[in-house]
């Protein structure tokens, strides 16, 4: 009986394994946003097999945090005034993003702005997501971070930062556009009120 016990723990695990190697994608681990030392256009050609799903911005300051929902900060606002506190969850937000920044120093270059963009290939494709952005302080100067996906299919979160001293450096992004893109042209497109 142990005998057959052991075999089939052993076709479990390799059939695990087998699984792991079909579908890497679904553990992949993600890799940091790549900064573009320059920001090329790219044609358009938007398809239906891509969206943006939902879109959050987080602003993690020294005084506080706010967030971007209008529903959050109505829900702050009302925790606050009938119970005296702040929203448990955006207090978790707060805890989550310094989660291991034990000095001041550490903490600093958490500070900043974090986009969270949650979007569907429906199809399997080759994804690059880009967030162009402009900041307070540079104006018009437009800049680009990237993320590759290869053989990307279903939902996925990307995230973007601008923190430490890009945040400090250059100020508040006022503007950005963020981007699905499938063999060098844009497939999709989520962008804020002030992008032109």
């Amino acid at each position: 009986m142990r005998i057959v016990f052991m075999i089939a723990m052993n076709c479990s695990v390799c059939v695990f394994a087998l699984l792991l190697l079909l579908d890497a994608n679904a553990f992949a681990v993600e890799s940091t946003a790549k900064v573009l030392p320059k920001v090329d256009a790219l044609p358009m050609g938007l398809s239906s097999d891509f969206e943006f799903r939902k879109t959050k911005i987080y602003l993690l300051t020294q005084q506080g945090t706010t967030s971007d929902n209008l529903r959050a900060r109505t829900t702050v606002a009302k925790v606050s005034k009938n119970s005296g506190g702040q929203d448990p969850s955006i207090t978790f937000e707060r805890q989550y993003r310094l989660f291991g920044a034990v000095t001041g120093l550490d903490q600093r270059q958490r500070f900043g702005q974090y986009f969270d963009f949650f979007w569907r290939a429906k199809r399997r494709a080759r994804v690059t997501v880009r967030l162009e952005y402009r900041q307070a302080k540079l104006r018009a100067f437009l800049q680009a971070r990237e993320i590759s996906y290869p053989e990307m299919r279903g939902n996925r979160k990307t995230e973007f930062a601008i923190v430490g001293n890009d945040y400090f450096d250059d100020g508040l992004v006022i503007a950005w556009r963020c981007l699905l893109i499938e063999n060098g042209r844009i497939v999709a497109q989520n962008r804020s009120y002030l992008w032109k």
